[in-house]
């Protein structure tokens, strides 16, 4: 058992996870410090003493956003030991992503790199760390399934993984603007099918 949290460390905890959702939805502009009471029901005095600042707590929401969902997929890709069906998560998971409920304010990367590409580069080093990571882990399944002779030999890892990634990423795009899952679960098919191509 870990060492149990102080209540300065529950309190930041308890604020992160229930405005997490709130930044992942409106978005760093878009969320007020209303939101944040509204959210926690507490005051402003007792977030900011908390946190410095609300870049703290979004950088903090976007963290917490992240690992739910990277918990998420690696729970169900250590649940088998093939390669070609761990990479086949991704697809089966992102397709049912307009009604999985923790996706359901939106997929964190995206909703944080289309406002803070340009705007705020403390999210923006977040996203692009959150992105590295991403693509090692993909990168990491396709190495290991080329040596354990389950995909063919010649795969690229790292073009494999950027791939994988732009169809996610672009397919989750459109289903959020279009409120529709038909284009997502296309792009999802073709990904299992480029799945399965690198098969042994």
């Amino acid at each position: 058992m870990g060492t149990p949290l102080s209540k300065s460390e529950r309190t930041k905890q308890f604020i992160v996870e229930r405005t997490a959702a709130v930044f992942n939805e409106k978005g760093y502009a878009g969320t007020t410090i209303t939101d944040l009471t509204n959210a926690t029901g507490l005051t402003k005095g007792a977030i900011y003493g908390n946190f410095e600042n609300k870049d703290e707590v979004a950088l903090a929401a976007f963290d917490y956003n992240f690992n739910k969902v990277t918990d998420y997929i690696k729970v169900r890709i250590l649940g088998t030991d093939n390669a070609i069906e761990r990479l086949l998560v991704y697809p089966q998971v992102y397709r049912d992503f307009l009604v999985i409920p923790l996706l359901k304010t939106g997929c964190p990367i995206l909703n944080t790199a289309t406002e803070a590409d340009d705007t705020h580069p403390k999210l923006r080093v977040a996203v692009l760390n959150a992105l590295a990571y991403w693509k090692t882990a993909v990168e990491n399944q396709v190495k290991r399934g080329i040596e354990r002779g389950e995909i063919i030999p010649d795969t690229n890892p790292s073009e494999f993984a950027v791939i994988l990634m732009s169809l996610i990423e672009g397919a989750i795009m459109q289903a959020k603007v279009t409120g529709r899952p038909t284009e997502l679960r296309q792009a999802m098919r073709f990904l299992e099918q480029l799945i399965h191509a690198v098969k042994v």
